[in-house]
């Protein structure tokens, strides 16, 4: 039984390593995303072949990382409490004990100050919009590659959103968001809808300002927030503003 433990830790180190574009933090040509940060991560899902190959990828985030597991709901808000000053959650929604995408809000409404992140395997707009107005700060796919896992965790790390590509045109499609007229008059693949927010965001609000200034609730501001992020090629609200300010989209939005 050791042996074939051995076997199958093998076998998802090397599934991660070579399908995913992450590897080994020992092997110095590869470097870290943040250097000598020590952080806590919570990862929260009831597949163990899941959690193990996450495990390594959460290693290139730093060479102080400590990883946190939980295979049910209870036992994930049981290591949150004791451990308060963890610095990410990862949450599938799907897990033992959980209320799908209200689980996010029990999180939230406790530890405030954790940014939770769902990782799931269903990229549905609904379930996207639910958690993100119960106060998650990513969805990220299970079929997301490690890079693109990496650059979504320190993206929200820094304080910013995530949701992918994918899953935005998920919800642009299901939502009727489409416009293609309106999308292609910007010339920069800005909605109106997110020209407003631009503009408040430049304006220094926050996504719950911004979310009472337009009538949306929070969580489709962040929606919002995240497709400028991605269409600008941007990771901070800071850099959100310059860019807009070099292209003179500021301006714009103003008249």
């Amino acid at each position: 039984m050791a042996r074939l433990g051995t076997v199958v830790l093998r076998l998802v180190r090397s599934w991660v390593f070579r399908s995913t574009g992450c590897y080994d933090k020992r092997q110095p040509e590869h470097g870290l995303l943040i250097r000598g940060e020590s952080m806590k991560i919570l990862l929260a899902d009831d597949h163990a072949l899941f959690r193990e190959g996450m495990r390594y990828v959460l290693q290139q985030l730093s060479d102080g990382v400590e990883v946190l597991e939980a295979s049910n709901f209870q036992d994930a808000l049981k290591l949150a409490g004791q451990h308060p000053e963890l610095d990410l959650l990862l949450l599938d929604l799907h897990m033992p004990g959980s209320d799908g995408p209200k689980s996010v809000s029990y999180f939230h409404r406790r530890y405030p100050h954790i940014p939770v992140v769902v990782v799931s395997g269903e990229e549905a707009s609904s379930n996207m919009e639910k958690v993100m107005d119960y106060g998650a700060a990513g969805f990220v796919s299970k079929s997301s590659n490690g890079q693109t896992m990496l650059g979504a965790l320190s993206l929200v790390l820094a304080g910013g959103v995530y949701l992918s590509p994918e899953i935005l045109r998920h919800h642009a499609i299901d939502s009727g968001a489409v416009d293609k007229r309106s999308f292609h008059t910007n010339g920069y693949g800005l909605t109106p809808r997110q020209m407003e927010v631009l503009h408040h965001l430049c304006a220094g609000m926050s996504n719950k300002e911004i979310a009472s200034a337009i009538h949306l609730a929070e969580g489709t501001v962040k929606i919002h927030v995240a497709a400028v992020y991605h269409t600008l090629k941007v990771n901070s609200r800071l850099e959100a503003v310059r860019v807009a300010e070099h292209l003179g989209l500021v301006g714009a939005s103003h008249g």
